[in-house]
């Protein structure tokens, strides 16, 4: 299933479950440190959470998404916000257009991560700034989620880039990573993606929050899924699932921001 089918297909439900969250959003407005005249660009919007709560911070913001089914959503919370169909690949922007981009939860979709970042070096101003948040797989490798849901959780890291592919990529590309910083999920995380059920682990008994994960969604057998859910709730029925979560690391975090910043010197 392409990116576009994907999203196409759980669009309805993700709008249900994700939300800006009021940390992610900050943080993100942090690393920005953008004024207001200046345009910012969010590559796979989705449905416009993190566009319409960074916009009401009075800054100038394009989103672009694949998936008309989620630009259509997206349009649908604001129409001041600019919201164009396009691909990390294929930026429907002139050369030197953005001061900075920001890419959330979407690296993984990329379907080439050298051409993306080449895109985004093309439409972004000199000294701009590339801001992802995204997980790695040295984190994913460390989500409890493996115990229940293995095979889907091995799919999962399949596509995600490390980040050392990450560094090198926009490295070759002529950024500079300037700031990384981990992220932890805690139970006041307010938008549900995979591994937003860390502390609460009784979201992923509700379909509703699985419909709207990617990886639930389109990564998963329903057999592996009934198992695991079936496992879960008995362990969290009887105590077994704290002594589970807790052998599984915390040490690099369960995501990450990347800045990077367009080298021109």
């Amino acid at each position: 299933m392409n990116f576009e089918k994907k999203y196409d297909k759980i669009g309805d439900e993700y709008n249900s479950t994700r939300f800006a969250d009021e940390y992610l959003t900050e943080k993100l407005f942090q690393f920005l440190n953008a004024q207001p005249n200046e345009i910012n660009l969010d590559i796979g919007c989705g449905t416009g959470n993190y566009t319409v709560a960074l916009a009401n911070k009075n800054l100038n913001f394009i989103g672009i998404e694949p998936s008309e089914k989620m630009l259509e959503i997206a349009k649908s919370k604001s129409k001041k916000i600019d919201w164009r169909i396009g691909s990390a690949e294929n930026i429907p922007a002139e050369n030197e257009y953005f001061d900075n981009v920001i890419a959330t939860l979407t690296i993984h979709h990329w379907t080439k991560l050298n051409d993306a970042v080449k895109e985004i070096f093309r439409v972004l101003k000199p000294n701009g700034k590339l801001i992802i948040f995204t997980s790695t797989p040295s984190q994913m490798k460390n989500y409890w989620l493996n115990y229940y849901f293995p095979k889907m959780m091995e799919k999962s890291m399949l596509q995600m880039p490390t980040l050392e592919i990450i560094e090198s990529e926009v490295n070759k590309c002529n950024f500079k990573i300037t700031e990384t910083e981990k992220y932890m999920v805690t139970n006041e995380l307010q938008d549900f993606f995979l591994y937003s059920g860390k502390v609460r682990p009784e979201i992923y008994l509700q379909e509703k929050f699985r419909k709207g994960i990617s990886s639930f969604a389109s990564l998963s057998s329903q057999e592996e899924v009934n198992r695991g859910l079936k496992i879960l709730q008995e362990d969290i029925s009887n105590g077994n699932f704290n002594k589970i979560k807790d052998s599984f690391s915390e040490n690099y975090g369960d995501y990450i921001f990347i800045v990077a910043k367009k080298d021109v010197a």
